[in-house]
């Protein structure tokens, strides 16, 4: 199998941001690196559970999104992959300012790709980590 250059920084938010859902919680991919990228998310009150505090399903959403658009970048937005597993670990509530979710690819396979995610308040504390598993579905269409 032949890999696609991957996708520059600005190729990589261009594609992101035609994701309405994205667009909604105005995710914003600050970085790519070698192995993956680092993207983040601004607190809003909407984004607030009842304790005042970003809510989990946020910090899980970011985790996704952010092994998801590494896989994308890494095969240069020509193939087509779905999440088939997640687990994540809550270390520490995100009050105020951002949530930051730094992607790295561990495993790339033929069917399944690996990914973590360490996530990050405003300050760069530790606010969780996360690991995702990706299914490699077929190639998209143009």
């Amino acid at each position: 199998m032949t890999i696609s250059k991957k996708l520059t920084l600005a190729e990589t938010r261009a594609l992101t941001s035609r994701m309405p859902f994205n667009q909604s919680l105005g995710l914003r991919v600050a970085k790519v690196h070698a192995d993956g990228v680092t993207i983040e998310i601004p607190m809003r009150d909407d984004l607030r559970n009842l304790m005042g505090v970003l809510h989990g399903g946020v910090s899980a959403t970011i985790a996704d999104a952010a092994v998801g658009i590494a896989v994308t970048r890494h095969f240069g937005g020509e193939r087509v992959a779905t999440t088939v597993e997640m687990k994540i670990n809550y270390f520490r509530p995100v009050e105020s300012g951002k949530v930051v979710a730094r992607s790295r690819l561990l495993r790339v396979g033929q069917h399944l790709v690996v990914g973590s995610v360490e996530l990050t308040d405003k300050d760069g504390n530790s606010t969780g980590f996360a690991t995702v598993t990706y299914m490699l579905l077929g190639t998209m269409k143009r």
